[in-house]
Order: structure tokens, then C-alpha cells, then sequence
């Protein structure tokens, strides 16, 4: 039978590579889908239901509130708008935000393509520190009375040279901490991490790891600033209009929290260590490469992944392509200089089989 996908001349993807948005994010359970499926049954009161189900997921993450946004890039909009404006006078004022607090203060060592999201509020980014790192000197040296909030990275790009979480918390005082944690789980203790340490907001995605709807994320944090991005976002006129969140993402990011809260997480710990390893025994046979286990994964996460690395007698590039444009279609990731990584989180046992196969086929 031919899916639709087929039936549009695309072919399905084994992903080897990561939770990444351009293939797709995570695959759905099926209690998600369902939930979504019942969600789209009938119609409801979205502000309702937007209210409720924040009250459900705050509770299972021992959050004060969350908020369900369209995707974690929306959540960083809407909670850099949620910093600036706080009341309904005001909310109108985007992008114009003359004699309001209109600056964010960022690591120069954080510094990445989603902070976009935080300067499409109309703010202005302020840089703090060197790529050799960031003093606390420089954090208090940036903060004045125009600072409406600190951003903070948390992923592949920590460093030992930058700033500590805790330390931002604590010289920021009272001016709030805005935690990108898109790609930040596992571990699931992350859900309540980041806001126990005295961050004001946390961000995630809720279409990787949490496996709910690509186009969903999660803000977590204080109740007023949650409250305040009600105000800015969808169906009310503001900000964040356009980032409309449906009733059906709302109640399948409600049930992939209820689900992943709940899930063994070492059992998948030790799936995730098992593929590895089969991965790096059946690689081992074949000269002109080594295959180990690397850890931990591209975003910081505490997964492991196994580095293949090759010769000079084969092309990196190559290889991905050759992957890519085989049957099946399998994505994996470069790995600098010369190497390729497996990432065992985004598939089961029997797609990592048929990556191994069509590895050892390829690279013999």
C-alpha cells in the first residue's frame, strides 16, 4: 500500500541522525495521536483550554504554570514579550518599545540562530563577555534599568569558561532568567531543573524527546510571567497571534508529558547503550574503521552515540549521500573531520539493524 507520502514522491526516512525539526522532530506514540485525535472531535473554549491543560502539565513537572506554545522558537518569543509587557496597556506597543525595559543581556558565547526569536520582540540583544568567556563583572556591568531579562543557552554550546546558570540566577536578582532548553531531555528531571535553580522561565521543545507534536513546545515557569504570555499569544490580538497553538497540539503535548513522566527511563537508557554497542561490535570488522562510543550526544544530552570515524580512503560526504539516497532512505550525521555519528534515541531495535546492514554494505 502507498502512504501519502509516497503517493507525493517522498520517501520516509530512518533517522540515525537526531530529534531534528527538518526531519520531522520525534515520532508520535500512539496515546498521543490518539489524544489528538480525540481533541479534534469536537469543539471547545481554547482559552480554557489553554488554561487547564498549563494547570495539568505545571503539576506533573511541579512547575508553578506552563503554557503550551507553537514550538519552543515561539516559546522564546513569547517569553521575552512576557518580560517586556505585563499588562494590557502596553501589549500593542510591539515592535515599538521606546521608554519601556527593551534589552536582553546574552553570553557572546550563547549566541545562536534561535536567539532570533528573542530579538523578533523588537528588543535589543546586549553581548556580554568574549569567546573566551564571561565574568561575573560583565553580567553586572550590562544589567541596567532598561534589562527586561537574561537569556540563557543550555546545550551543546556550556562551556567551563562561561557564566554558570546558577551565578546569572543569582547576580540577576529580581530581573528575569529565560532558560532555551529546547533540546534538553532527557533526563526528565529537566522539566522542573531549570525553574528549582531560580530561573523565571524554561523552554522546550515538545516535538523532540517528549515525542508530542512537532509543532508544539513547552514554557514552564512563574505564574505571573505564564499569565502574561496568555496575554500576548493566540486567539488573543497580540504578539503572538500569529503562533496559534490548535486544541488538538494542546491535548497531544498533554499526554506525551503524562506519558514521558511515567516512562522507565533507564530501560531506556540501556536500549539506547545496547544499539550502541551492537553498532560499534558490527563496524568493527571492517578495515579503515574505527567505530566507539561517544557521549555525550550533539545537544549535551546524556545519551550516547556511537563516532564512526574513517579512513582517508573514504569520503565522508560521500558515504551520507550514499545513505541518504539508498533504499531505505537513512540520515545520519557528519562528524568532523572525517566521521559519521549514529544516534540510537530516534530509532527502535529493528531500524538500527537495517542502519548497521546498510552501513556495512555501503562503507565494503
Amino acid at each position: 500500500m502507498v502512504s501519502r507520502y509516497e503517493s507525493l514522491g517522498i520517501r520516509p526516512v530512518i533517522n540515525a541522525f537526531a530529534t531534528l525539526t527538518k526531519l520531522g522532530g520525534s515520532i508520535m506514540p500512539p496515546e498521543v495521536i490518539q489524544a489528538m485525535n480525540e481533541a479534534a472531535s469536537c469543539f471547545i473554549d481554547l482559552h480554557e483550554l489553554q488554561k487547564k491543560v498549563g494547570e495539568r502539565i505545571a503539576a506533573l513537572t511541579h512547575n508553578e504554570a506552563a503554557y503550551v506554545s507553537s514550538g519552543a522558537a515561539a516559546g522564546l518569543l513569547l517569553a521575552t514579550a512576557a518580560c517586556v509587557v505585563k499588562n494590557e496597556e502596553d501589549k500593542e506597543r510591539f515592535p515599538h518599545l521606546e521608554g519601556l525595559k527593551n534589552e536582553v543581556i546574552v553570553q557572546k558565547l550563547h549566541r545562536n540562530g534561535y536567539d532570533f526569536a528573542v530579538r523578533e520582540v523588537g528588543v535589543k540583544l546586549i553581548e556580554i563577555g568574549t569567546e573566551q568567556g564571561t565574568s561575573a563583572q560583565d553580567l553586572k556591568n550590562a544589567i541596567t534599568d532598561k534589562t527586561a531579562a537574561i537569556f540563557w543557552f543550555q546545550g551543546a554550546m556550556n562551556t567551563p569558561s562561561e557564566l554558570a546558570l546558577e551565578d546569572v540566577i543569582a547576580i540577576a536578582k529580581d530581573i528575569p532568567v529565560i532558560v532555551d532548553a529546547a533540546a534538553q531531555l532527557p533526563p526528565a528531571s529537566n522539566l522542573r531543573k531549570f525553574t528549582q535553580m531560580g530561573a523565571a522561565l524554561a523552554v522546550f521543545s515538545g516535538g523532540k524527546d517528549l515525542s508530542g507534536p512537532q509543532s508544539s513546545g513547552l514554557v514552564l515557569g512563574r505564574k505571573d510571567l505564564i499569565e502574561a504570555i496568555r496575554m500576548h499569544g493566540a486567539p488573543y490580538q497580540g504578539v503572538g497571534r500569529p503562533m496559534k497553538v490548535g486544541k488538538e497540539e494542546m491535548m497531544g503535548l498533554l499526554a506525551a508529558v503524562e506519558r514521558y513522566v511515567e516512562l522507565d527511563h533507564e530501560a531506556r537508557e540501556l536500549a539506547f547503550e545496547n544499539r550502541v554497542a551492537r553498532w560499534n561490535e558490527g563496524l568493527a570488522q571492517l578495515e579503515g574503521i574505527t567505530a566507539t562510543r561517544d557521549f555525550p550526544n550533539e545537544a549535551g544530552q546524556p545519551v550516547p552515540r556511537t563516532l564512526v570515524t574513517l579512513s582517508e580512503r573514504f569520503a565522508r560526504d560521500a558515504i551520507i549521500q550514499k545513505l541518504w539516497d539508498g533504499e531505505p532512505c537513512i540520515a545520519v550525521a557528519p562528524a568532523e573531520p572525517n566521521g559519521i555519528y549514529l544516534n540510537p534515541m530516534t530509532l527502535n531495535d529493528e531500524e538500527a539493524d537495517i542502519v548497521l546492514a546498510k552501513l556495512l554494505e555501503v562503507l565494503s
